[in-house]
């Protein structure tokens, strides 16, 4: 039996209610799951750590992650702290010191989630944005602050492997799951050197995957299609700005931020791996209780498909799925008045009685 060590970072705000949810799941799991095993420890660097030892995280913080399995974070930000310090200090690091280069956000339409949408078909595609380059660089700076003259530089990443290699996860994951297209965001029409290098890169890609096709948007007109059509797509691929726009917008479109889950995911494996909403820390409901532990607990689930249990992943999903169907456990976005605990509650016990019929206890 293979045990995993998991390092949890609540955070800030309602991360540390949705991620208690979520090891409630996973610890129903362990119980009747004989192949399976799951430890925590628990890391609470976040903005209070920050304000009593003027960090995010220790010195040696990332030395001490290395050494799990994988990595679950609540939800990071606090009006205390500027957000470029929580952010950078420890968010960022993780991500681009652990070569968390791939970040997949499924966007599915749930059944007994309402859509903002007319358009009742079925939704069901992934995101995949490039997570270690890109627009999210600090390279850049600041000059004569304070005064008219002031600028500001802020330069975007582009590499060739790091396009090929997120195009290539995209391309990889479409042709394991039998989905048919992949489409590339772009702005290669006005941001012509950069976004021209996603462009080619992207297409050498797709040229070694000869039964799946390559459709190119710029993305504008993406957005707009989204929300025109968003049943047309298989499998989106997106630098990091624009991945991180259009899956919100994507998360919005099948029933809001509190449902939609992310990796940030290691594909060599020399790293961990780490799984988090894709919601912040929502400081206009902390502390009340309400917060929708779905997409954490969703975000689980994509931890264990990592792992290698894409079965125990499956059946969250399907618990989740069973609990909104039913429709009598829901948090206020939903339109209900349950409290983060009653939901996840509702969602371990159909995760328990499905494993329990499947004779895994």
């Amino acid at each position: 039996m293979t045990i995993y060590q998991i390092a949890v970072l609540p955070g800030d705000g309602i991360g540390p209610d949705v991620t208690v949810q979520a090891i409630r799941v996973l610890e129903v799991i362990r119980e009747l799951d004989a192949d399976f095993d799951i430890r925590f420890t628990e890391f609470n660097w976040n903005s209070e750590y920050y304000l009593e030892h003027g960090s995010m995280m220790p010195e040696d913080g990332l030395e001490q992650l290395q050494a799990f399995d994988a990595i679950l974070f609540g939800a990071i930000g606090d009006a205390r702290v500027a957000d470029e310090i929580s952010i950078w200090q420890l968010i960022m690091p993780i991500r681009k010191n652990f070569r968390q280069y791939v970040n997949m956000r499924p966007i599915k339409r749930l059944s007994g989630i309402d859509s903002p949408l007319k358009n009742e078909s079925p939704v069901d595609f992934v995101v995949f944005r490039e997570n270690a380059e890109g627009e999210y660089s600090n390279i850049g700076g600041r000059l004569y602050q304070g005064q008219p003259q002031e600028m500001a530089v802020q330069n975007t990443i582009i590499t060739k492997t790091g396009v090929e290699r997120i195009a290539r996860y995209a391309f990889d994951y479409a042709q394991a799951s039998g989905r048919n297209k992949v489409t590339s965001a772009t702005k290669s029409n006005a941001i012509i050197h950069s976004m021209k290098l996603w462009d080619e890169a992207v297409a050498e890609v797709a040229a070694d995957y000869q039964g799946i096709e390559l459709e190119s948007y710029f993305i504008d007109a993406l957005a707009a299609y989204f929300v025109q059509r968003p049943e047309s797509f298989d499998v989106v691929v997106a630098s990091n700005l624009f991945g991180d726009i259009l899956t919100d917008l994507g998360a919005a479109i099948v029933g809001g931020l509190g449902v939609s889950p992310s990796g940030n995911i290691n594909p060599e494996r020399e790293y961990p791996s780490m799984f988090e909403a894709i919601h912040g820390s929502a400081p206009d409901i902390a502390g009340k209780g309400i917060a929708n532990p779905i997409a954490q607990i969703w975000s689980a689930a994509l931890m264990l498909d990592h792992l290698g249990r894409p079965d125990l992943s499956t059946a969250i999903v399907s618990a989740i799925e069973t609990v909104l169907g039913e429709g009598r456990v829901r948090t206020p976005d939903l339109g209900g008045n349950d409290t983060t605990e009653q939901l996840g509650t509702a969602i371990a016990q159909v995760v328990k009685d499905q494993l329990t019929v499947k004779g895994e206890c």
